[in-house]
């Protein structure tokens, strides 16, 4: 079995998106949380999901490394969530978080940045997961995960995954320490300070990703980004531990059914 914590299936070309879970599936990949962009990639992101009920656990969001959405706008992806919540439908909050890169780059530049509408949509999406008890998904590395892991906890969110988490040694152990997750992505095979920590975060709160289509260099270098590369990060992890392959792929399927209530 294999699960991808994070992939992006709206983000492949139109052509290939039911074919990648289609291929993923048959593949051995038991399921996928398929994260969204913005209120239109959520709307794609159900479609998907709807095909492969129990495989595909859809999250609906508004990604932060482009402009925050207005309040109207915000309100209403708030609205249309809190509606598919109450029929019943299966989903997580995501990705959400804060623009890490949009943000230093625009310093780099010199150029002034307002955190602040960011920090606001974060704050509705974390109030909406705790409301909801929903898992949410995380874009938030180095200083921004401070900040993101003070409203899950200033909310109570319950469920809270830092998705390709990078960051310093004491945010690791506080979100460690709050019981939320983060997850590695197939640049733990040639990253160093990935497999530090793939190597030394416990391992009841750790997963495997793709972030795919994101495409990764070492040995995948110049192949398409598939959710089956999580088997591979499983075995990095279980070779940087001195644990069996089998025993690491366990625990970590194991979490992301948990964590995203695959099969409930």
């Amino acid at each position: 079995m294999a699960y991808d914590a994070h992939l992006h299936v709206d983000q492949y070309p139109p052509d290939r998106r039911e074919a990648l879970l289609a291929e993923a599936f048959a593949a051995g990949v038991d399921g996928v949380v398929a994260v969204s962009m913005h209120p239109a990639s959520c709307e794609e992101t159900r479609r998907l999901a709807a095909g492969w009920p129990g495989r595909v656990m859809p999250a609906y969001g508004h990604h932060p490394e482009q402009p925050p959405l207005g309040a109207a706008e915000l309100a209403r992806l708030c609205d249309r969530m809190r509606q598919l919540a109450a029929d019943g439908e299966a989903f997580a909050v995501g990705e959400v978080g804060l623009p890490y890169y949009t943000r230093t780059e625009a310093e780099a530049r010199g150029e002034p940045f307002d955190e602040a509408p960011y920090l606001a949509q974060l704050d509705a999406f974390a109030r909406l997961a705790a409301e909801l008890d929903r898992p949410i998904a995380l874009h938030a590395v180095y200083e921004d995960a401070d900040k993101a892991l003070e409203l899950m906890e200033l909310h109570g969110v319950r469920r809270a995954h830092f998705h390709w988490y990078k960051g310093a040694s004491e945010t690791t152990a506080r979100i460690a320490a709050s019981g939320y997750f983060i997850s590695v992505t197939p640049d733990v095979l040639y990253e160093p300070d990935i497999r530090e920590l793939a190597a030394a975060f416990p391992i009841g709160q750790l997963m495997a990703e793709t972030d795919g289509p994101w495409p990764f260099e070492g040995p995948f270098a110049g192949t398409e980004t598939a959710p089956a590369m999580t088997r591979a990060v499983a075995r990095e992890i279980a070779a940087l531990r001195g644990l069996a392959p089998e025993t690491v792929e366990r625990e970590l399927d194991g979490n992301t059914r948990a964590f995203y209530g695959f099969g409930r």
